[in-house]
């Protein structure tokens, strides 16, 4: 069995420092938002080994899969359900140590244990949201925030 390593916060944001300018420069010049945010996702899977990464996109009042690495997901989310639907309501990053102790939380897959949502913003208005899921309880953290956010706003 292959162990998992976890990173450190200082593992992290070297990782994070590293991996930055490395998005900006795939996303950098490109238009199509559906490329990028594949680059992106493909990105943080292989800089991070996440369980789940991905995006969902606020489509016809509701948020729908997007581009992502991983197992199967859910294909839809309504407005304030779950940890998508509500970073998207509040506006804000949800970090969330236990998904089991999140009231409402939707479960696409049993061997998800923590997450965090990034709301993906395109001048004032939500457009997406960003989704990793860890198999691991609290995978993420301040640092986590800091970085997808800025990583985010790239897009």
């Amino acid at each position: 069995m292959e162990k998992i390593v976890i990173p450190s916060t200082n593992d992290k944001n070297l990782i994070y420092k590293d991996l930055t300018p490395q998005i900006e420069a795939l996303v950098g010049g490109e238009e199509d938002l559906i490329a990028n945010l594949s680059n992106t996702v493909a990105a943080l899977k292989q800089a991070f080994n996440f369980f789940w990464v991905g995006f969902y996109l606020v489509k016809d009042g509701e948020l729908v899969l997007g581009p992502f690495q991983g197992p199967v997901a859910c294909t839809r989310i309504k407005y304030g359900r779950g940890v998508c639907g509500t970073a998207w309501a509040r506006r804000e990053t949800i970090i969330v140590p236990d998904v089991e102790q999140f009231p409402g939380h939707i479960a696409c897959s049993s061997f998800s244990k923590s997450e965090i949502v990034v709301p993906l913003m395109s001048s004032t208005t939500i457009i997406g949201v960003l989704d990793i899921d860890s198999d691991r309880l609290a995978a993420f953290d301040e640092t986590d925030k800091l970085w997808l956010e800025r990583i985010v706003k790239l897009l």
